[in-house]
């Protein structure tokens, strides 16, 4: 197995948290964090010691106060707790060591000129030795197979509208809506072209979208794709039309998906009937609809995407045989049994109060999860998370990665909540067009 694995690692930490948003230096900031582990690449063997250098600037000046400090496991409660004093902006916190694999979490806070301010950073310990909870049903595979083929028993059928706003003298926009199973669910989609794209040219890639009841956010983003000649499909997954006033949007996800009627919660007792079930199955109608394309250059089929849409895209490198290739960022949707036994689970992070660690959905959890599908997975696999993501936690993407068999490349950006650089997003473009064959 051939593996290239290629370290980003920042040696400041950057980073500041704010209750609203996951930017690690706040546009237009009057305060800035620098947090510094004593190893650079933010990873230690279980039994070492980490510590890590705190700096507080407030209009880049070195402030003094009280540092409170908390440190628990990645996602879980605090263990430990304290507080140390800010001399010239700045102060050095032990952290401690780890007995067993994971990520240990230090979060601070300090009061300055009457305001708190927030931040924390993540290490890790023993990380290639992270196992999942979630183990693999015997008839995971075979329950899989079943649900594909009973799928290709139907038509492909969908509606294509040229989309003139969204076009330009590079990229023709279209707007599609693709019936996935018999059940009359469907799903919508922009497709980029390149304009004048000639028969047989280009390689596709599909694209799944993150969580959430929403809008296609990129119909016009990330055009580098087809402007670097790739057909790209951005899908969403619940039939819901793009074109929807922004009202409308609110009122649907309101009453889809509030935090008692999420959408990943809807049927998990019932693997058979569960939400997830069609949006799975979807992804291959969509790949249907991108190989029967005439501009298809008929061996390229990429997959990309990132937290549910990472997850989406592992899973459909798992299921369908023509995807030749798979990026995924900080994947959801991984290990999420895991908090049912006190541990770090992924997102939508279930509790025992949501119902969804119960006998009957617990026996569906593991045929819905992310490391039983990356077992499968034969095709090259491009992934790149961040330590300090407490939404897609990197316990769960190592989780993922550890259990990958096939050819695997990672980025890894420490200091990434749960976002991107546009220089990730368009990098992962040119790792495509490396690939490509």
């Amino acid at each position: 197995m051939t593996m290239r694995k290629r370290l980003w690692g920042f040696l400041l930490g950057l980073m500041a948290v704010t209750t609203m948003t996951a930017e690690n230096y706040p546009y237009r900031s009057d305060y800035l964090w620098v947090t510094v582990p004593n190893h650079a690449d933010w990873l230690y063997q279980t039994g070492e010691q980490a510590t890590v250098e705190v700096q507080f600037y407030k209009y880049g000046i070195p402030r003094d106060g009280i540092v409170e400090w908390e440190i628990g496991t990645d996602l879980l409660p605090s263990d430990q707790q304290g507080s140390t004093q800010l001399k010239n902006g700045r102060c050095t916190i032990k952290m401690g060591t780890a007995k067993k694999p994971c990520f240990r979490d230090l979060r601070l806070k300090t009061t300055i000129d009457g305001k708190t301010y927030q931040h924390h950073v993540k290490v890790g310990f023993s990380v290639d030795k992270i196992q999942p909870f979630t183990q693999e049903p015997k008839d995971f595979w075979t329950f899989w197979q079943q649900q594909i083929a009973e799928a290709k028993d139907v038509p492909l059928h969908y509606t294509k509208e040229y989309v003139s706003e969204l076009s330009n003298e590079k990229v023709d926009c279209y707007l599609l809506k693709i019936d996935t199973d018999r059940k009359h669910h469907s799903i919508y989609a922009y497709l980029l072209m390149p304009h004048g794209a000639k028969p047989g040219s280009c390689p596709v890639v599909l694209t799944p979208p993150g969580a959430g009841v929403k809008t296609i956010k990129d119909g016009t983003a990330r055009r580098f794709y087809p402007e670097n000649g790739f057909i790209r499909l951005a899908i969403e997954i619940h039939g819901l039309n793009p074109t929807m006033t922004d009202q409308q949007w609110a009122e649907i996800n309101a009453a889809f998906n509030s935090r008692e009627n999420t959408y990943f919660r809807q049927n998990l007792e019932d693997r058979d009937q569960y939400y997830m079930k069609h949006v799975y199955l979807g992804l291959l109608r969509a790949v249907d609809v991108l190989t029967s394309l005439p501009e298809w250059d008929g061996r390229n089929v990429f997959v990309q995407g990132g937290s549910q849409g990472g997850a989406l895209a592992l899973i459909a490198a798992a299921l369908d045989p023509r995807i030749t290739h798979c990026v995924a960022n900080h994947p959801a949707l991984s290990d999420m049994a895991a908090g049912s036994a006190g541990l770090t689970s992924g997102y939508p992070h279930f509790t025992k109060e949501s119902g969804a660690y119960s006998e009957a959905c617990m026996r569906t959890l593991p045929y819905y999860d992310v490391v039983n599908f990356a077992r499968h997975i034969r095709i090259p696999v491009f992934m790149t998370w961040g330590y300090n993501d407490n939404t897609c936690p990197p316990t769960t993407s190592y989780a993922v990665w550890n259990v990958l068999q096939c050819e695997k490349e990672s980025l890894l950006t420490p200091i990434n909540e749960h976002w991107t650089s546009d220089a990730t997003d368009r990098g992962q473009m040119e790792w495509m067009q490396r690939h490509k064959k």
